[in-house]
This record gives C-alpha cells, structure tokens and sequence, in this order.
C-alpha cells in the first residue's frame, strides 16, 4: 500500500506498509518530505480507510 503526493515543485510517493517510509522522490526539498510524511502519520486512518474503499470497493 502506498500514496502518492503532487504539488507545485514535484511529487512523492510512500510506502504505507510495513511502516511509513519513503519510496521515490521528484523535486520535493527535505522540508517539504517531512511536511508529508507527517501529515501521513496524522491521518493514516484516513488514507488507508479510502485505500480500501477505492481498491475493495
């Protein structure tokens, strides 16, 4: 399971399993990858309750 972020200066991706981590990243400054991640972590929940909603239908 992964999630995928765009913005203005690139974009990323992370893993959400085993553990949040960071898989790729195109142009996203650390500040900006840290920004992400944390706000994975807060609404975690939230992304895997649509992950599931979207894949599983």
């Amino acid at each position: 399971m992964h999630v995928h972020v765009h913005c203005a200066d690139g974009e990323t991706k992370f893993w959400l399993e085993p553990s949040i981590e960071l898989a790729q990243n195109l142009g996203l400054n650390s500040r900006q990858l840290r920004t992400v991640q944390s706000l994975i972590e807060v609404h975690e929940d939230e992304i895997r309750a649509a992950w599931a909603k979207h894949f599983n239908g």
